[in-house]
């Protein structure tokens, strides 16, 4: 059996190879390495694949969620709404714009913000909230926009994870993830489901006038060349990252797919198994299963990873220190057992390998082990 990865990147590569060294030749033969027209080509796809009118790339995810906010005009000590369980890059933009993080909880099955417990955070100084869509599924974004609508809060919705999930409201009208509030962002790293073999990021929004703020902020803040009209950074997609994006989003749905083809496959070899809680679908999202993470709800998790390590078998814990715990986080307000559910998921959820190059193989070699884990260590 071939060595078992958490994303296959190669297999992936290999299954398109013609196709991307194409692009990339046209580049090199072009030597329009930064701002060539492959940049825009792909912009004009994915603004038509997401259903909005401006798409504007840029260097990484956590750029984008920087530059979303500048373009917004906040000011130093306002608030922005954050769940507590997700990667640092959300909390850390906000820190570095001296902003204030303020955390939320999430839901226990979704692993996403939990819209219930966000208004009583709410302050005079609130100026957005930053749903992440977590693993692959979207927050429940109706109750989440129909509560910043009525308090007047920005949403920046953070994609990195879940692009080309869908959506649906309750009126039946469908949205993919990132595009419903003022700004949605996300990200092009190797790993994510729509990767780039690089660093790369994205901003998408249906305001052609913010679309057009992002654009020039992304670009040292200038329209025209020696011009600065604003404070903005440098920032920006290059084109050989540019011409790969562009073909492998047109595998996108597939690569989807085959994804959750893997998740069924998971599901169904695992649910038998008492120790574990499976990944649960949200009834209005779709799941692009970005990760597939499971909770052990009785038995050693930390043993299951080095049982699986041992055996050849990758796996990872996002995450495996909450937001408020980080030391560069720490805040008298959050103190240990604010956020009592992140605070068990930090210390129960496992992700396993899931890509769009799995054989089945692999799916049943790492199901039995799983499950052999727990026949030989009990709950």
């Amino acid at each position: 059996m071939d060595k078992i990865h958490m994303v296959d990147l190669h297999g992936q590569y290999m299954k398109i190879k013609s196709e991307i060294d194409s692009a990339i030749q046209n580049v090199l033969d072009s030597t329009a390495f930064i701002n060539g027209e492959e940049v825009a080509q792909f912009s004009g796809a994915l603004a038509q694949y997401l259903g909005v009118r401006r798409v504007i790339t840029c260097a990484n995810g956590t750029d984008a969620l920087q530059i979303a906010m500048m373009a917004l005009d906040f000011k130093p000590g306002d608030e922005v709404i954050v769940p507590v369980h997700t990667y640092v890059a959300t909390a850390e933009v906000i820190a570095l714009l001296r902003l204030k993080p303020v955390f939320v909880d999430v839901d226990e099955d979704t692993f996403n913000i939990d819209v219930a417990k966000i208004e009583e955070k709410i302050t005079s100084r609130t100026v957005a909230i930053v749903p992440v869509h977590l693993y692959g599924q979207c927050a429940d974004m109706e109750p989440l926009l129909t509560l910043a609508s009525a308090h007047k809060l920005h949403v920046i919705e953070d994609a990195a994870q879940a692009l080309g999930a869908d959506y649906t409201y309750n009126s039946g009208k469908v949205h993919k993830a990132g595009t419903m509030g003022t700004i949605g962002t996300s990200s092009f790293f190797p790993s994510k489901n729509l990767g780039c073999f690089g660093d790369g990021g994205v901003l998408f929004t249906k305001d052609d006038d913010l679309g057009e703020r992002i654009r020039v902020i992304a670009n040292h803040g200038q329209k025209v060349k020696y011009h600065h009209d604003m404070v903005g950074i440098n920032s920006r997609l290059d084109t050989i990252q540019a011409a790969v994006l562009r073909v492998k989003l047109q595998y996108l749905e597939e690569y989807t797919s085959k994804r959750n083809n893997v998740a069924d496959y998971y599901d169904r070899q695992l649910s038998k198994i008492t120790n574990l809680k499976i990944p649960v679908r949200a009834p209005r999202s779709t799941h692009v299963f970005h990760q597939y993470t499971l909770q052990v709800v009785s038995g050693d998790r930390n043993g299951l990873v080095t049982y699986l390590r041992d055996l050849g078998i990758p796996s990872m814990i996002y995450y495996p220190i909450p937001l408020h715990l980080q030391k560069g986080y720490r805040n008298a307000e959050f103190p240990e057992g604010t956020f009592p559910i992140t605070e068990r998921l930090s210390k129960t959820v496992i992700s396993l390998p899931i890509h769009t190059e799995m054989p089945v193989e692999q799916m049943e070699f790492i199901t039995s082990s799983v499950a052999a884990f727990f026949q030989n260590h009990g709950g």
